[in-house]
């Protein structure tokens, strides 16, 4: 994995890049951020700069033997160590990632770009399962990190989720990380910082990534999906600086035209007063299943946003489907600085009802009943 491969982060990538070229390499570097930014492709990145023979232009050279060895995840002086379910016949003593080792590869290869929990857990064939680190893998990375490189200045170990190594676990490899050899790096990669063991936390350096812009995450989108630009726009504007959010978006496309034409449906029929049809439509919407309304009106939310937006002529910051803008060049008018407010805050409160379990027929023929009194305003 080259720097070049990471999507975004610029700023991280200049600042690891600096520790490397001028050898101030810390010991323990936790990346962290939330799920769905490209933090495990960034630890990848920084090993294969750290063993290249022939770094270029503040990146790897991607054809040397390391980089070659990192690229098949077979660099003798990498490690990885990550959440796993215990085998059968497996102890907390001796249960370690190296257990996982050729499914590891694989998801790594599958998924290089942003490391995905839940596909892990498909990986691991048990979703109900709560992956750990045990105690065996502690055991296991204080002999490899004593091992001599075989090829490289420095070892590297990198940690993906520390957050889940059980307490046994933490407390072994405490020492190591506060006092490593000269010749160990430690790259600890977490989704969530804060549940990490605070004594290992604190003897980290730590660099924080931030979600992803959206022309950012479009572009990878238009790339990997051969999406035409506006819609590559559209989904990523969902996704809320998040990679898997973003593919996920994109898996729901069938279900977001479906919502599309129910939404127009709502607003038509809600122009026209037709409550006899409202009432038609609050049973058809109620026939989805309660995550599935809930999502309906998330979307239904969001394309009232984007009305206003497009009402107020602010197209720089519209985030539209080409099907959607065809529809907004019409009724954008009619979602104004009088009755904005109002929607969003019902559209909100029925997708919190729906949520909380409430009789849904009822919350939204009311939702589409109130939908007809804020649109004429």
């Amino acid at each position: 994995m080259k720097f070049s491969e990471v999507i975004g982060q610029e700023n991280a990538k200049s600042r690891i890049i600096r520790m490397i070229d001028n050898d101030e390499i810390p010991h323990a570097l936790l990346i962290h951020g939330e799920p769905g930014i490209p933090k495990l492709a960034l630890a990848r990145a920084m090993a294969q700069y750290i063993h290249c023979e022939n770094r270029q232009n503040g990146d790897s050279c991607g054809h040397c033997p390391s980089c070659m060895q990192h690229r098949s995840l077979n660099h003798a002086d990498t490690y990885y160590s990550f959440p796993i379910v215990k085998k059968s016949g497996k102890s907390e003593e001796n249960a370690n990632s190296d257990d996982y080792s050729g499914e590891w590869k694989e998801f790594i290869s599958e998924n290089p770009i942003v490391e995905n929990y839940e596909k892990w857990l498909a990986v691991l064939k048990n979703e109900n399962a709560q992956p750990v680190i045990y105690k065996g893998e502690s055991v296991n990375i204080i002999h490899k990190m004593s091992l001599s490189t075989l090829s490289t200045k420095y070892k590297v170990l990198i940690m993906w989720l520390p957050e889940k190594m059980n307490a046994t676990c933490a407390n072994r490899l405490l020492k190591l990380i506060e006092e490593p050899s000269n010749d160990s790096i430690f790259i600890l990669v977490s989704d969530n910082c804060n549940a990490i063991l605070p004594t290992i936390y604190s003897r980290t350096q730590r660099i924080e990534l931030k979600r992803l812009p959206v022309d950012v995450i479009a572009e990878y989108l238009k790339e990997k999906y051969n999406l035409d630009g506006q819609e590559a726009l559209a989904v990523a504007a969902t996704a809320d600086g998040n990679i898997i959010q973003a593919e996920n978006n994109l898996a729901y496309n069938s279900e977001s035209k479906d919502f599309f034409k129910e939404f127009v449906s709502l607003m038509r029929l809600a122009y026209s007063r037709d409550l006899k049809s409202l009432r038609e439509w609050s049973e058809r919407i109620f026939a989805y299943k309660r995550e599935k309304i809930r999502r309906f009106l998330k979307y239904a939310a969001r394309m009232v946003r984007e009305n206003y937006i497009y009402n107020i002529k602010a197209p720089e910051l519209n985030y539209l489907t080409q099907e959607e803008e065809a529809f907004s060049v019409k009724f954008a008018p009619f979602i104004n600085e009088g009755n904005v407010i109002k929607m969003l805050e019902e559209l909100t409160k029925a997708e919190i009802d729906i949520a909380g379990n409430a009789n849904g027929k009822i919350v939204l023929f009311d939702l589409a009943i109130k939908i007809t009194i804020f649109i004429k305003r």
